[in-house]
């Protein structure tokens, strides 16, 4: 089962799932997802994580949580999201997986390794992701429980979205084709490490199958700044404003990760030099 399977990265989960030839349901409620993100032979369901018991009523072996609110400075306009999908609906989550038994993957958010840990406590959003990691290792050692926690950092690939949800290699992308300067978030310094989506779904797969506690980080140890990823693009560049929440630098141990036998195969300098490449064809 996937929670979130409509969007971005758990689309591309579900796909992978069910071409390896498992039974997959999905339960998402369309916030960020998208019926065009549907995949054969996959089970969708429609409805919040905090009713999942009411749309999953069979039993489950494997279990990842991908649907939760995942923008980090638009969290500050709308923490009454943060709470009903991060703080409710993940109540609602941890309660199915403690009466079915089942291994939990939970995908956790990087922003916490941020400015020395502190980012934690940087947005409504990244606390959320924070308190409810802790909440996953509470219940495992309270009802001794099987699971994962696995942490993304910055996934690009087909399928992103460009909206306020959006993610920036996406923004820029569209920005591109369509000829307007690239939106830059002051000061363009701040650095990430970027993913493909691809990869991801390796990673995961991974972390189901063999991983067990906390700490698998998912993530190239590639960092770029903003705006090297902007200049990729060889496109002129719109400066914003600083924004509230917007952390100066990523931190990733890809040990645990790398032990199960994952690596990241994909580069954004790449994907970048397609986009770039294609346009001009």
């Amino acid at each position: 089962m996937v929670t979130g399977g409509a969007g971005f990265v758990g689309s591309h989960l579900c796909r992978r799932l069910a071409e390896d030839g498992h039974v997959v349901i999905s339960l998402d409620n369309y916030f960020a997802g998208s019926r065009d993100n549907h995949v054969p032979k996959v089970s969708y369901r429609e409805g919040h994580t905090k009713d999942v018991a009411r749309h999953v009523p069979e039993d489950v072996d494997l279990l990842f949580h991908l649907g939760e609110y995942s923008r980090v400075e638009v969290s500050f306009s709308e923490p009454h999201m943060v709470w009903d999908l991060n703080i409710a609906g993940t109540a609602g989550v941890l309660e199915f997986w403690r009466k079915k038994k089942c291994k939990l993957v939970y995908i956790g958010s990087s922003t916490k390794f941020s400015e020395d840990g502190d980012g934690k406590n940087q947005s409504p959003y990244a606390w959320a992701k924070a308190m409810n990691a802790e909440l996953v290792k509470n219940y495992a050692a309270w009802y001794d429980l099987p699971f994962a926690i696995a942490y993304l950092y910055n996934v690009y690939g087909p399928g992103e979205r460009a909206d306020k949800y959006g993610t920036v290699i996406e923004i820029f992308k569209q920005h591109y084709l369509a000829g307007k300067p690239l939106p830059v978030v002051s000061p363009g310094t701040q650095k990430r490490m970027f993913t493909h989506v691809d990869d991801v779904v390796d990673g995961l797969t991974l972390v189901g199958t063999k991983g067990s506690g906390d700490g698998f980080h998912l993530g190239s140890e590639e960092e770029y700044s903003i705006v090297d990823i902007a200049n990729l693009f060889d496109h002129p560049i719109q400066w914003l404003p600083e924004r509230k929440g917007n952390r100066s630098a990523s931190s990733i141990d890809t040990v645990k990760s790398r032990a199960l036998g994952w690596k990241p195969k994909r580069r954004v300098e790449d994907y970048i030099g397609e986009i770039v490449k294609s346009s001009r064809k």
